[in-house]
């Protein structure tokens, strides 16, 4: 076949595709057309939520919480959880009134940790396991603080698998140490010396930088003592 005969061939097979494009979009040009309307409407939705609604919410908030980072470190609980009637309206009123917004969820950890301080357990933990986050340090340590309400309400077993988890979910120097420790000491309260020693000894060779690591040589020596006078 020559060059000429190939050309031609060619010619015919691209106008045989694009009578075939141009029927297809002829006789779905409605379906087409509104799917790309559809498209248009979501994007556009999304984008005034977006910029006028999500982003000045968050602006809000974040200026509210700023006002109750202030008195939470002030150690005043009541007025970062209640507000002071003036210009503050209180973590609680935060989670409620800018719900989606990061500020809102981080006030759920300020608002659990005041509750705590209060000696409002239930209450905390409701707050606590209701915040979201996957950082390194904050998220483990709101992971413990639940640890510790459960403790607090006689619940130590639960207790313990939320420091081992807090534990694990840090895992650095820093905060893995101070919850494997926690964990340790709540073993010895169930007389469970074995697992306490574990837990220490945890510290003591993944964590031997920690400060907690510096007297844990004691606490196992501890465990060890009382777990050869229980058997």
């Amino acid at each position: 076949m020559s060059s000429k005969q190939k050309s031609a061939g060619k010619e015919l097979e691209v106008d045989v595709i694009l009578s075939k494009s141009e029927q297809f979009i002829e006789k779905f040009k409605k379906p087409i057309f509104y799917g790309i309307v559809a498209v248009a409407v979501i994007i556009g939705a999304y984008l005034a939520f977006h910029y006028g609604y999500a982003l000045p919410q968050n602006k809000k908030a974040e200026v509210a919480l700023f006002k109750g980072e202030q008195y939470f470190a002030r150690d005043s609980f009541k007025l970062a959880l209640n507000g002071n009637g003036a210009d503050y309206i209180g973590f609680e009123e935060i989670i409620s009134s800018y719900r989606g917004t990061n500020a809102a969820n981080l006030a759920k950890a300020y608002a659990g940790i005041c509750y705590f301080r209060l000696g409002e357990t239930d209450k905390a933990e409701d707050l606590l396991k209701s915040f979201s986050g996957n950082d390194k340090t904050i998220s483990p340590a709101i992971v413990g603080l639940i640890g510790d309400c459960y403790v607090n309400s006689g619940k130590t077993e639960e207790g313990i698998s939320y420091f081992k988890k807090a534990a694990s979910r840090a895992d650095n120097d820093i905060v893995s140490p101070i919850y494997l420790k926690k964990a340790g000491i709540a073993y010895e309260s169930l007389k469970q010396y074995n697992e306490a020693i574990k837990a220490y000894t945890t510290i003591k060779e993944k964590y031997s930088a920690s400060m907690e690591a510096g007297d844990i040589d004691k606490y196992i020596s501890r465990a060890e003592i009382r777990s050869n006078t229980a058997n």
